[in-house]
């Protein structure tokens, strides 16, 4: 009787059970819908048990030790008052350390390259090999590497403590309402790495159509490939003057990663109520002990299962469009570069969504990894056809204000930066993990149109007022 009152198993019960659906039957069923409401059965089943389980517990069972100090960690960290608050402030120490501690092995790779740089230069490497494959690669595995070699093993650590699951049950009310549950929280804190890795991580998701939602919105969340652009776009143009200058970007970057979080979640709720809305999900979640994790093992698999993998799909997909890129920059039709022809070609439409045309190609060309984006901008408005390297925030500034870039380019520019498509490496991780063609177009598709949506907004009310 109650797997005949839950919705989802009537039709196969009837018919193995060959029981006629009569006129009675089915008012019956009618009448249980209408008392159930929004409730189901199955949700009702799990809430007593574990309801009735709880009272035997309480009743049977005396805690001390290491069981007692979990359950006091256990109303810290997952307490209505002090839960999120703890959650947003170790999630901003994981990116201060990102950032901080990235920035001198990133320096020595860049140091790295150039020097090898200088060297195939002497051995006469052909120009399409050595500024256009070599800068490329270069550019993606200099900034990729160090973020995601220190990320990913600060999340592991987290992951192995016992805390993740914490930030799964803080968070589930808040993607119930967007048609998710709280496991999704974790894929979205995987993508801040790498939305490639998050993407990888909704195989933790139970239900087809809520993996398929989660992966459809990763793409929402900057990843470290994001950020950097994100910082020097806030750090020249809205993060005021020096002696808050720091403190500024921080609370700005902040207030764009929460945008990001709003954005998907808001997504999430409109496709679960046009495509999901009859396929409910039960989450039952398992709070696991905390336990001390094992250091070296764990440095050692992010490194190779997450770091590694990542980094490997970026330069697949990053050489060849290195080679691209540099064709389009050096060769020339009536006098006039490829580039050239395609930024002019796309400054119409640039202009609307308050950017240019060397802005909005640059993305295009930056799909193997956007990483990429910045580099290939100043190569564009500089017309060196060499990708070019800014060594300071100040430099840059330079070059993107003398090239009209102004305080509502920068704000459009930091609403599509986390608003457009997914990168090569994304894309092709959707792809392995839906199987689906049509699914990856629409991975691509729904933040590309809500960034140029948000980005004609943004340069409509600028005009206006």
């Amino acid at each position: 009787s109650l797997k005949l009152l839950d919705r989802s198993k009537r039709r196969p019960l009837t018919e193995k059970m060959a029981l006629p659906v009569t006129a009675e039957l089915q008012a019956a069923f009618d009448k249980a819908d209408s008392l159930m409401k929004s409730h189901t059965v199955s949700d009702e089943i799990m809430t007593c048990l574990i309801s009735r389980s709880e009272s035997i517990y309480h009743a049977c069972v005396t805690t001390h030790g290491t069981f007692d100090r979990d359950r006091k960690l256990d109303r810290l960290l997952t307490s209505k008052a002090t839960g999120i608050p703890i959650m947003l402030l170790l999630l901003a120490l994981v990116f201060y350390i990102t950032i901080t501690a990235a920035n001198v092995p990133s320096e020595w790779l860049h140091r790295g390259f150039a020097s090898l740089y200088t060297l195939l230069d002497k051995l006469h490497c052909p120009p399409w090999l050595l500024d256009g494959v070599y800068t490329t690669l270069a550019n993606v595995i200099s900034v990729m590497l160090p973020p995601m070699a220190i990320f990913f093993p600060l999340f592991t650590l987290l992951e192995d403590f016992g805390y993740l699951p914490r930030v799964a049950f803080n968070l589930d009310k808040y993607f119930c309402k967007a048609g998710s549950n709280g496991k999704n929280a974790l894929t979205m804190l995987m993508g801040f790495g790498c939305n490639a890795c998050g993407v990888t991580g909704c195989r933790i998701i139970s239900s087809p159509q809520q993996r398929k939602l989660a992966i459809l919105t990763n793409t929402f969340t900057p990843c470290n490939g994001r950020f950097p652009m994100l910082i020097a776009v806030i750090s020249i143009f809205l993060a005021g003057n020096h002696s808050v200058k720091s403190i500024n970007c921080t609370l700005i970057l902040t207030g764009v990663i929460l945008l990001s979080v709003l954005v998907s979640l808001t997504v999430s709720k409109l496709l679960s109520m046009r495509f999901l809305s009859d396929k409910s999900d039960i989450f039952t979640l398992e709070l696991p002990p905390f336990r001390k994790p094992p250091v070296v093992k764990t440095l050692v698999r992010s490194l190779l299962d997450r770091t590694v993998c990542i980094l490997g799909r970026a330069v697949i997909a990053a050489a060849p469009c290195g080679a691209l890129i540099w064709l389009l920059a050096n060769c020339s039709v009536n006098g006039q570069t490829l580039a050239n022809t395609c930024t002019a070609f796309l400054d119409p439409f640039a202009r609307l969504m308050g950017l240019d045309g060397v802005i909005l190609f640059s993305f295009l060309l930056g799909f193997p990894a956007n990483e990429i984006v910045l580099p290939i901008a100043v190569m564009l408005y500089s017309s060196n056809g060499v990708m070019t390297e800014y060594e300071s925030f100040s430099q840059l500034g330079s070059i993107l204000t003398a090239n009209g870039w102004t305080t509502e380019t920068a704000i459009c520019m930091l609403l599509f930066t986390v608003m457009h498509f997914p990168c090569a490496t994304t894309c092709m991780t959707v792809f392995h993990e839906t199987k689906s063609l049509k699914d990856t177009l629409y991975a691509f598709m729904i933040p590309t149109v809500c960034g140029i949506v948000s980005c004609m907004l943004v340069h409509m009310v600028w005009q206006i007022f």
